[in-house]
């Protein structure tokens, strides 16, 4: 096992690197390596991470370096390069090497994007309602969105996860794409919603505040420990309208209740997240995309009768293939003769998401143009 004084940053980072898989991505393998280092300084610990999604941004171009330690050499003088001066990098190379063959088939692979991949990500925050401005003043390299009131880069050094801000609930880590699907949503205090895919629960986290604290959100997943999770941070966070339920997405629902809004942020292929997370470039398959797709579909033919005449159900995922957007999106308007599309723009809160809006009842959300993941969003109504 590693040690921190006998190791320097660029061997932990060449560790994680040699334990990853398809299998075993490269978030987990940085957990199970960094976890026994207690004492790594917490700027080290950035650095081998950030050592490590640099490697797999630059996977293609390593491939005729003998060993990870040349490969990382390489990869840190072309992200050098490529920050001074993004032409160094012609786009023909680009198309050839940063992104797999079958994307071209799957979706709008512009020069804009190529790039954008090539690029470190933002860190983005959601402050809770009326805390932005303190949390400017309280967390030195902090810098609010010109999107969103409550989005907030934060590009300091200090641990986040240490700080008493952070421990008393006032922000949370959220990607500025996926607060863009809970004001898009524009949930009302005092509605009933469903999160039927709410994992360890960042949207339904943003929900609850919009929702201020009232109301009722269900929150579903099929894995119990991410439920777990959950509840963890919402007693961090203070978000107690909310009840919890096992379901494998299946046709049998975890209850029967009728609900103002059910959020379906559907297990996806994750393209939109490439740039923060480079190595599922290499792992994620066609043939994942064609399965995922099929199990998008499933997951809102049986959430559907849940939704109240009139209410909404708004469907996301953080990917940007045509088989898990608009043919999903379509599927579904097909098949569903007592939904109609619903129109962003009548929401209230959809006002703050103006400038993300591509059509009336879908927005895509691209890295390029938003600064953070790429992400699909649509909804529609239950008819009266």
């Amino acid at each position: 096992m590693l040690g921190i004084v006998k190791y320097s940053v660029s061997e932990i980072a060449a560790e994680v690197i040699r334990s990853t898989s398809r299998e075993k991505p490269a978030d987990a393998a940085l957990r199970e390596v960094l976890k026994p280092l207690r004492e790594l300084p917490p700027f080290d610990a950035a650095e081998v991470s950030r050592a490590v999604f640099m490697y797999y941004r630059w996977h293609a171009w390593l491939l005729d370096e003998r060993g990870v330690d040349a490969r990382m050499r390489l990869a840190r003088r072309l992200a050098e390069r490529f920050q001074a001066n993004p032409t160094t990098i012609p786009l023909a190379e680009l198309r050839a090497k940063a992104v797999p063959a079958w994307t071209t088939e799957q979706m709008e692979v512009s020069d804009d994007w190529l790039r954008s991949l090539q690029r470190e990500p933002k860190l983005w925050l959601r402050a809770k309602r009326g805390r932005g401005a303190a949390l400017l003043d309280n967390l030195p390299g902090t810098h609010v969105s010109p999107t969103f009131p409550e989005a907030l880069v934060y590009a300091g050094e200090t641990d986040l996860f240490k700080t008493p801000e952070f421990h008393a609930g006032e922000f949370e880590i959220q990607d500025l794409s996926s607060q863009a699907v809970g004001l898009l949503c524009d949930p009302k205090p005092g509605e009933t919603w469903w999160d039927a895919c709410a994992g360890e629960g960042g949207k339904l986290l943003h929900l609850s505040n919009l929702m201020q604290n009232k109301g009722l959100i269900w929150a579903s997943d099929r894995a119990a420990w991410r439920l777990q999770k959950l509840k963890r941070r919402t007693a961090r966070a203070q978000a107690f309208n909310y009840r919890a339920a096992l379901w494998d997405g299946g046709a049998k629902l975890p209850t029967k209740t009728k609900f103002d809004g059910v959020l379906v942020d559907a297990p996806c292929s994750g393209v939109g997240t490439w740039q923060r997370n480079p190595q599922a470039r290499w792992t994620t398959t066609l043939l994942d995309v064609q399965e995922l797709g099929e199990i998008q579909r499933r997951l809102l033919t049986h959430v559907a009768p849940s939704v109240k005449p009139g209410g909404k159900l708004v469907y996301s995922v953080c990917t940007l293939t045509r088989t898990e957007t608009s043919e999903v999106a379509e599927a579904f308007r097909v098949a569903h003769e007592d939904f109609e599309p619903l129109v962003f723009s009548e929401g209230g809160g959809v006002k703050e998401c103006q400038s993300l809006m591509t059509s009336a009842a879908t927005i895509t959300i691209w890295p390029h143009d938003s600064g953070g993941n790429g992400m699909f969003v649509a909804a529609w109504r239950r008819k009266r």
